[in-house]
C-alpha cells in the first residue's frame, strides 16, 4: 500500500464517519459510531497495522495523517455527545400534556405555634394585652428585679446559658413583665409569650422551649382574681367545663403566697392522675417596690405556663423531643388542628 492510497483511504473513512456520527440520535448509537470507527476492528486500526509496509519516510508521514483523522473523528464524537446529552436533559423538562397534574404538597403552622396562637387568643379575650422582650437579657431584668437573690440555684451555671458581660438567655418570660412595670403604671394587664432557655432536655424538657407569663397589677387584686381567671382559662383551652382543677401550696421568689396548679388528667388506660400544669401567685411586695409601685396601694397575681407541656397534654404526646425532630410523617398529623 503507498502514501497516496493510505491518504485517499482516510479521507473516506473521515467522511464516512463525520457522516454516520451526525446521524445518530442517541448515546447507545453514538457508542456503537465510537467502536466502529476507532475500536480494535476498525479500519483505522487496519490502516496502523500497514504503516510497516512503508519505508520510514512514508511512514511518518502517514502516521500524521492517522492521527489527524483519529483525533477528527474523536472530536465530532464529542460534539455530538454534548449536544445528545444536552437532548437528554431537556427531554425530561418536557411536559407531557396527557398526564394528570401532581399534587402539590401544602405546608402548615407547627403544632406548638399553633398551641401558643390559641393560649393567646384566650387570654386576649380576657383583655390582657400581649407584648414582647428580648431574648439576651441581663442579669437584673432576669433575675435581681424579681426577688431571685444570688444564691438561687436558678443562677448557677448549670441551669442557665450566660453569655459575655453579665448577660444571658432569658430563663423565663417574667423579664417582659419586669420591663413593662418599668415602662408603664398601674393598672397593668399583659401576658408575655416568647422562647425561654434552660440547660435541660429529656422527653418532658429541651433547651429551648415556650412560655406564656401573665401579670395583672391593680387597685385590690386578689387571689380569688387569679384563681378565677386559671380556671377561666384552663376550662377554655382544654374544652372541658367540668375539668378538675386543683392549687397547691408552693414557693416562687417574685410571688407571695404561691401555688402550683394541676389538672386531673385520664391517661390511654383510663386511669386519672394529677398533672402539674403552671405555677402562678400573688406578686411579691419587694418585686413591685423594686419596678416603683407602691405596694401599699397596689397588688397583683402572676402566673407562668409552659405551652409543650399544654400540648404534649392537648395533642396526647408523651415525648416532647417529637416536636423539634422535623418528621414530616408526625407534623402532619396536627394539619387540621
Amino acid at each position: 500500500m503507498s502514501g497516496n492510497t493510505l491518504k485517499n483511504d482516510l479521507k473516506k473513512v473521515l467522511e464516512e464517519a463525520t457522516k454516520s456520527i451526525k446521524a445518530v440520535n442517541n448515546l447507545d448509537e453514538l457508542e456503537s459510531m465510537r467502536v466502529k470507527f476507532l475500536g480494535k476492528k476498525s479500519s483505522l486500526n487496519s490502516f496502523m497495522k500497514s504503516l510497516s509496509e512503508l519505508n520510514s519516510e512514508e511512514k511518518a508521514i502517514a502516521g500524521k495523517s492517522l492521527n489527524n483523522v483519529k483525533n477528527a473523528i474523536n472530536s465530532i464524537l464529542e460534539e455530538r455527545k454534548a449536544l445528545l446529552s444536552k437532548v437528554s436533559i431537556n427531554s425530561k423538562d418536557e411536559f407531557d400534556l396527557t398526564m394528570p397534574g401532581r399534587s402539590s404538597s401544602v405546608g402548615s403552622i407547627h403544632p406548638i405555634t399553633k398551641i401558643m396562637g390559641k393560649s393567646i387568643e384566650i387570654f386576649e379575650s380576657l383583655k390582657f394585652e400581649c407584648v414582647e422582650g428580648p431574648e439576651v437579657e441581663d442579669e437584673f431584668h432576669n433575675f435581681s428585679a424579681l426577688n431571685i437573690p444570688e444564691s438561687h440555684p436558678a443562677r448557677a451555671m448549670h441551669d442557665t446559658f450566660y453569655l459575655d458581660n453579665n448577660f444571658l438567655l432569658r430563663t423565663h418570660t417574667s423579664s417582659v413583665q419586669v420591663r413593662t412595670m418599668d415602662q408603664q403604671d398601674p393598672p397593668i394587664r399583659i401576658i408575655a409569650p416568647g422562647k425561654v432557655y434552660r440547660k435541660d432536655s429529656d422527653i418532658t424538657h429541651t433547651p429551648m422551649f415556650h412560655q406564656i407569663e401573665g401579670l395583672y397589677i391593680d387597685k385590690e387584686v386578689s387571689f380569688s382574681n387569679l384563681k378565677s381567671i386559671i380556671n377561666i382559662f384552663l376550662k377554655s383551652f382544654f374544652e372541658q367545663d367540668d375539668l378538675k382543677i386543683r392549687f397547691r401550696p408552693s414557693y416562687f421568689p417574685f410571688t407571695e403566697p404561691s401555688a402550683e396548679v394541676d389538672i386531673e388528667y385520664v391517661d390511654s388506660k383510663g386511669n386519672k392522675n394529677w398533672l402539674e400544669i403552671l405555677g402562678c401567685g400573688m406578686v411579691h411586695p419587694n418585686v413591685l417596690d423594686m419596678a416603683k409601685i407602691d405596694s401599699s396601694i397596689y397588688s397583683g397575681y402572676a402566673f407562668g405556663l409552659g405551652v409543650e407541656r399544654l400540648a404534649m397534654l392537648k395533642l396526647g404526646i408523651t415525648d416532647l423531643r417529637l416536636f423539634y425532630e422535623n418528621d414530616l410523617r408526625f407534623l402532619k398529623q396536627f394539619q387540621r388542628m
